[in-house]
């Protein structure tokens, strides 16, 4: 059975219910003040704002218009704490609980943004954000790698910017969850299996010599899993230089504070890993045109040394053959007598052969008597020369040991030189401090001048 008030309830049209309700929460609740933290922060084109008040347990859709977000003098970021004053009210399209905020301040730093702060002070003092750490990007990569979702638009960005510059260079990529729970632990072990091909001996493809680490923009919420401390000291040991290119300009994580490169955007990291091709052939072209430059300068260079060359050598061969035609003409004309010159030369032959016989006779007789006279005063000299040669040796000998210098020194003396073994002999040469050798009989003395 249906009661008779049940029968007599009101059938309210959702708008008119929707007015209801906004008139109820309009006369109990506002104006109201709100303080939570900030989450989806954006701004339209038009200049309104829009974005929800959260704690741990609940959430508030917020708008707030352009004239009312004109006057603030900050721009919220995602986590951050804020309060909020405005009109509770229901937005009819949908039906939504919603507050219309009139004004916003800063109430501290949220709790994501306040341990993003820590995690980022902690890391700092241990120094994985030293300057002196980063390394230098290489202008033409073997290989370049990229650790990012295979779904994102940002895996799509890096490959189109990497195609349009470097074509000819290698792309490997490491998929990994780049947002929500557990994203943090496979972007961990993406770049563990992205540091494996890094090594120099991978039968598969060239090493990998830059890692790109991106992901497109978002709240404070879907960048978190780059916040990860374990993430960031996996990020610090990398074995090449990597460039971090999470989410748009203004978006900053810890990961970004640890890479070697910050770029402000998946496609600058892309930009930023290779050197465009369009340059790389236009040095080239430079480099071709200065070494056909050279080689043509280094062939005109070379001619000309030749056709001089070529000069000086026709100029000795014409004198090379005159002086030879000149001593064929000279052979021709004494060959033109040949009867005379060959009786000429058999009478000379013939007083030539008389001579040398009678003169050998009388030098062999002469030359034997000689031998006999020197021998015997060879023997002479002999015996009297070698004594008085010893005792000279000896006299000479005597005299040189009286001028020994190490005599001298046996008896008590010392020679003095300086660093440059020059021989120090008067007073005026010694300096306080200064290093002096002091050389004796049996070896040397390094000394210091005291005064």
């Amino acid at each position: 059975m249906i009661s008779s008030e049940m029968k007599k309830t009101r059938a309210w049209t959702v708008s008119a219910l929707c007015r209801a309700v906004a008139d109820s929460l309009d006369a109990q609740f506002n104006p109201v003040s709100v303080r939570g933290e900030v989450s989806g922060f954006s701004r339209a084109a038009s200049g309104h704002c829009y974005f929800s008040i959260k704690d741990e347990t609940g959430q508030i859709r917020c708008a707030m218009f352009r004239r009312a977000a004109s006057l603030m003098d900050f721009v919220p970021r995602d986590g951050e704490l804020v309060e909020v004053r405005g009109r509770l009210g229901v937005y009819e399209a949908r039906g939504d609980l919603q507050l219309i905020v009139e004004s916003m301040e800063r109430a501290g730093q949220g709790a994501l943004f306040e341990q993003f702060l820590r995690l980022k002070a902690k890391l700092e003092a241990e120094g994985l954000f030293d300057p002196a750490l980063k390394r230098e990007l290489p202008a033409q990569p073997r290989a370049i790698g990229v650790v990012t979702s295979l779904g994102a638009a940002a895996w799509h960005d890096v490959v189109t910017a990497l195609q349009r510059r470097v074509p000819h260079i290698p792309v490997l990529m490491a998929p990994a969850l780049v947002q929500g729970a557990g994203a943090a632990a496979t972007l961990a072990q993406a770049l563990q299996n992205m540091y494996a091909l890094t090594a120099e001996d991978n039968p598969l493809c060239p090493p990998v010599d830059v890692i790109l680490l991106v992901r497109g923009g978002g709240s404070m919420e879907d960048l978190w899993s780059f916040n990860d401390e374990n993430l960031a000291r996996l990020i610090a040991q990398s074995p090449v230089p990597l460039i971090c290119g999470v989410g748009h300009e203004t978006d900053f994580t810890i990961a970004d504070f640890v890479a070697d490169v910050r770029a402000p955007t998946p496609t600058a990291a892309a930009e930023m890993a290779a050197t465009d091709r369009g340059v790389g052939l236009e040095a080239l072209s430079v480099f071709e045109h200065r070494l056909s430059r050279g080689l043509i300068r280094q062939q005109d260079r070379q001619a000309q040394r030749l056709d001089s060359v070529a000069a000086r050598l026709g100029v000795g061969l014409a004198r090379q053959q005159d002086r030879q035609a000149q001593r064929l003409s000279a052979i021709a004309s004494r060959l033109s007598r040949p009867q005379a010159l060959l009786g000429q030369h058999r009478q000379w032959l013939d007083q030539l052969a008389h001579r040398l016989q009678a003169g050998t006779q009388s030098d062999l007789r002469d030359s034997g008597h000689k031998l006999e006279r020197l021998h015997d005063r060879l023997g002479f000299n002999r015996a009297q020369q070698v004594p008085q040669r010893v005792q000279r040796l000896e006299r000479a000998a005597l005299r040189l040991s009286s001028v020994d210098p190490h005599r001298v020194l046996e008896r008590g003396y010392a020679w003095l030189s300086d660093d440059q073994g020059q021989a120090l002999t008067h007073a005026d040469q010694f300096q306080p401090g200064q290093n002096v050798q002091a050389t004796l009989s049996d070896g040397q003395v390094p000394l210091v001048v005291k005064v």
